[in-house]
């Protein structure tokens, strides 16, 4: 594992410089260690090195010598599959563009994602099938959808060979070109398509496996409802073998580590802290994993000191943007520091600039956290290449954070979520880990309501355990005793689910309609009554 600088926010080490394209991650792994097991799906069904190999082959022939498709977009559904992974890399390898396609997209935003990249294939999931048909007249340029079904090579590439012709009349490229389009989660607004090029990726898969720990005996643990490139990638990069168990079940979870020999356990914000509250925890035991990694969006402290204190394993986060590829931080195992997301991964700096002025900050000061490194996109859809960046090549993330002395990052909320109230700062997920201390919370989220004269005031939603009819009133009373004046709770809903996109962000822009549409612009008088749904202050 590299040798992180903790002096401040610069690592000093650099990530091995590299022409590799993004397909060559796993062929250079099918090369070193064909039989060893790349994957292990849901099933116990595995996938050595050399298949998966193969398997991307006869998807790279398929797409440019069956479906004539060359230099163009192509979809793939991100089902957690040993398939998608090798549609993953036969796009890479035939000379495409992949185009990643979140599993649990609505009508609406899988529409958007299709329309915007041009996509002309689609290797979709049986999930996806039925809405893709359902929306093919309003997407001219989709000439092909094939349907995965589980196995490693659909029906139709079957009798598909990859031999003599895989690279046949195929056109070069080079690790400055693009690579891949990331859709952006659109928790704020409409998701963004990022262009990633191969550099991005490879890169990044390197940065992440020294992060990360991962080597050759590496077993990783993939309890994720969906897969993510990040995972793929770092895993291949390390030739590490993977195990998909996509169920939230965190007893068959845990069992599966368990069975497989795991070290190193992937898993969701929200699925850690349910684990950390399910009953049946205290008799889980991880008995080969040495870390548990979380990441998508902010994990609650307590709940990773819950896991960490039983499991006797660091709990530890990380983060990163689909516009860095994603990692630029990640908290060590060795020294982790709660609440933290880590320092930089190596060959990235960050720093933290006032929002107004752009100013640096020192340690300790609330800002906008930017980053720079070879993992940051080479644009958005759309847009110029490098109108993303400043005049310094600074990526300006959109997040809230400050860094200590020795350059661990603390986040506290998106700039877009944060609101004034009385010309204060709200974060609302400052909030939400308030009001999740409450044995009674299972999940919740927090939004702003415009009121007059104060501009906008704290409401939440909460999803409580199914035989929990208790007061809402109480839980208001709770938070409210905690957090100073401009930052307590309004009103209160119960839901039985909090929205959140694929890799568990609450969706903030859902939320704040409900709750506007529900609770509207009312002034939050003491003496309002509470609601048949809710409860208001």
């Amino acid at each position: 594992m590299d040798d992180m600088s903790t002096a401040d926010s610069k690592s000093t080490a650099s990530p091995p410089a590299s022409d590799e394209t993004l397909d060559g991650l796993l062929r250079r792994a099918a090369l070193r260690a064909p039989e060893r097991t790349a994957i292990i799906d849901a099933t116990g069904a595995r996938t050595s090195f050399a298949a998966l190999d193969a398997a991307a082959s006869r998807y790279a022939v398929a797409l440019r010598h069956h479906f004539h498709v060359r230099g163009q977009a192509v979809a793939v559904v991100g089902e957690l599959t040993p398939a998608f992974a090798a549609a993953y890399y036969g796009i890479s390898r035939s000379g495409n563009v992949i185009v990643l396609v979140n599993a649990v997209l609505s009508r609406e935003a899988l529409r958007h994602v299709l329309a915007t990249s041009g996509a002309v294939v689609t290797f979709t999931s049986t999930g996806l099938a039925e809405p893709i048909a359902a929306l093919r007249h309003e997407l001219p340029a989709l000439r092909e959808v094939v349907v995965l079904d589980g196995a490693l090579l659909p029906d139709r590439l079957a009798g598909i060979t990859a031999e003599g012709q895989e690279n046949a009349g195929g056109p070069t490229w080079d690790a400055a070109d693009m690579a891949c389009i990331q859709f952006t989660s659109g928790t704020t607004g409409e998701p963004k398509g990022v262009r990633l090029s191969h550099r991005n990726l490879v890169v990044n898969a390197s940065q992440i496996a020294a992060a990360h720990g991962l080597g050759e005996a590496s077993v990783a643990l993939n309890n994720l409802p969906t897969y993510h490139p990040m995972h793929l990638n770092s895993a291949v990069y390390a030739t590490a073998t993977q195990v998909l168990y996509p169920a939230e079940d965190p007893v068959g979870a845990v069992a599966a580590a368990n069975r497989y020999g795991a070290t190193h356990f992937y898993s969701l914000p929200v699925r850690l802290a349910r684990m950390a509250a399910d009953p049946r925890l205290p008799g889980l035991r991880l008995e080969t994993v040495s870390a548990v990694f979380s990441g998508g969006s902010a994990l609650d402290p307590a709940a990773a000191a819950v896991l960490s204190e039983h499991w006797g394993v660091p709990v530890v986060q990380g983060y990163g943007l689909a516009e860095t590829s994603p990692l630029t931080h990640c908290d060590r195992p060795e020294r982790p520091r709660p609440g933290s997301v880590g320092q930089v991964v190596a060959g990235t700096e960050c720093r933290i600039v006032d929002v107004r002025s752009r100013v640096e900050l020192p340690a300790g000061e609330l800002g906008e956290v930017q980053v720079r490194g070879p993992q940051v996109m080479r644009g958005y859809l759309g847009q110029p290449e490098s109108a993303h960046l400043d005049d310094e090549g600074w990526f300006s993330t959109g997040d809230l954070g400050y860094q200590d002395e020795e350059g661990y990052l603390f986040l506290v909320d998106r700039l877009k979520d944060v609101f004034k109230c009385d010309n204060w700062l709200v974060a609302p997920s400052e909030i939400e880990r308030v009001l999740l201390s409450h044995p009674r919370v299972v999940d919740c989220a927090v939004a702003d309501v415009p009121v007059p004269f104060s501009g906008a005031v704290a409401y939440g939603e909460v999803v409580l355990a199914e035989d929990d009819d208790g007061d809402l009133a109480e839980l208001m009373d709770f938070v409210n005793g905690q957090v100073p004046y401009y930052q307590r709770l309004h009103g209160l809903q119960r839901t039985e689910r909090i929205p959140r996109s694929g890799n568990g962000k609450i969706l903030r822009r859902v939320v704040r309609h409900r709750l506007r549409e529900r609770f509207g612009q009312a002034s939050p008088s003491p003496g309002r009554a509470p609601a048949a749904e809710g409860v208001t202050r």
